[in-house]
């Protein structure tokens, strides 16, 4: 039981020592790349190729043939609606500062992408 008992104290005190250092990452100065936004604009396409056709290939299989379009549809507008939601409100929620719980959460002050330019980066 000693063991067992040490092994749990180790693995908390771990994890309760990496809980804060994440808390406060170190940030490198922040600037627009032609590279890094070509690199994001490719791996959100490849991700949405993927997703799409696979989710739709899946869920596609559990069903009579006969119903495929629609869950195709399904998944397509689920893809739409996700993107939407980025643009509307989780981006501000990921994105932006604040103080007190917005420091884990953030704000809505980024919503609708107000104020999101090429020289806010």
């Amino acid at each position: 039981m000693k063991i067992r008992s040490r092994s749990i104290w180790s693995w908390g005190l771990t994890s309760f020592l990496l809980f804060f250092i994440a808390i406060n990452p170190a940030h490198a100065d922040s600037k627009l790349s032609a590279g890094d936004t070509a690199w994001i604009l490719t791996s959100t396409a490849l991700v949405l190729f993927m997703t799409l056709p696979g989710l739709a290939l899946f869920y596609g299989g559990l069903v009579r043939s006969r119903n495929v379009l629609s869950v195709l549809m399904h998944c397509f507008a689920i893809a739409c609606l996700a993107s939407v939601a980025w643009l509307v409100v989780v981006y501000s929620l990921a994105f932006s500062d604040g103080g007190g719980l917005n420091s884990y959460i953030g704000g809505l002050s980024k919503a609708f992408l107000t104020g999101v330019t090429t020289k806010g980066v």
